[in-house]
């Protein structure tokens, strides 16, 4: 049995993310123009030093959810206001710059896939998110190296571009890149998806170091077993029909 929606005893002053009444529709133009609704009203609350699991069938919103929080989608109306520099920015309305500081030093997001870039080796790849941060050349290659190493990366491939690797190599490659920064806010979209058991757990660690460290986490996690270890609470998106 799923828990239901329930906010946890803090106050709203330590919320990280707030989402409010967000809706989010999609326009078919190439479909006779159909529309179809994915969010409406929806209303979340994320705090600091939890992870929540978006939970619901395929269709129901999930990843929209995110990639909308995240910036990707525009929100069709209600806010997303997350809690950067001390203050809650309402990423739904800011100005491209903004939503970009917020991506930088706020608010990470780990995807199901690795956007390869040509000719741009693993190792430089897992050290950006430092580096765009200002962390010395070379404790980000170090912080780096031990993230790979401790996502069995294997040495001699830390030199090259990861675009004929596995597929979960790929991944945890992209786990690297997603979690060797501290974020604040952090965004998980299946995770462990195409991981070994043993990686799976490393991942699972690294998520529960992320919380305790008072990070505030949002994921989608379709195995079951891995939801249970890591989700504090879960929220269950609600389903919506398409308009015509």
């Amino acid at each position: 049995m799923m828990p239901e929606n329930k906010k946890p005893a803090v106050s709203a002053a330590e919320t990280s993310l707030r989402v409010s009444q967000l809706t989010k529709t999609f326009h078919l133009h190439t479909q006779g123009g159909t529309v179809l609704p994915v969010l409406s009203g929806l209303d979340l609350d994320l705090y600091p030093g939890e992870c929540v699991a978006l939970f619901g069938p395929s269709g129901a919103g999930k990843s929209s959810l995110m990639r909308t929080i995240y910036g990707n989608y525009k929100a069709s109306s209600g806010s997303i206001s997350i809690r950067h520099d001390g203050r809650l920015v309402d990423i739904a309305n800011a100005e491209p710059r903004v939503v970009m500081d917020v991506r930088r030093r706020t608010l990470g997001y780990v995807s199901q896939f690795l956007r390869v870039i040509p000719r741009v080796s693993t190792l430089d790849i897992v050290m950006e998110p430092l580096l765009v941060n200002g962390v010395d050349f070379e404790e980000a290659a170090d912080r780096a190296k031990t993230m790979l190493t401790r996502l069995r990366i294997p040495e001699r491939l830390w030199s090259i571009a990861p675009a004929t690797f596995s597929g979960g190599e790929q991944q945890r490659v992209n786990l690297a890149h997603g979690f060797i920064s501290d974020y604040p806010i952090m965004m998980l979209d299946e995770p462990t998806a195409s991981l070994d058991a043993e990686n799976r757990d490393t991942v699972i660690q690294l998520i529960c170091e992320a919380r305790d460290r008072g990070a505030a986490l949002l994921g989608i996690f379709h195995d079951e077993a891995v939801r249970d270890r890591v989700a504090d609470r879960v929220f269950v998106m609600p389903l919506l029909e398409a308009a015509a």
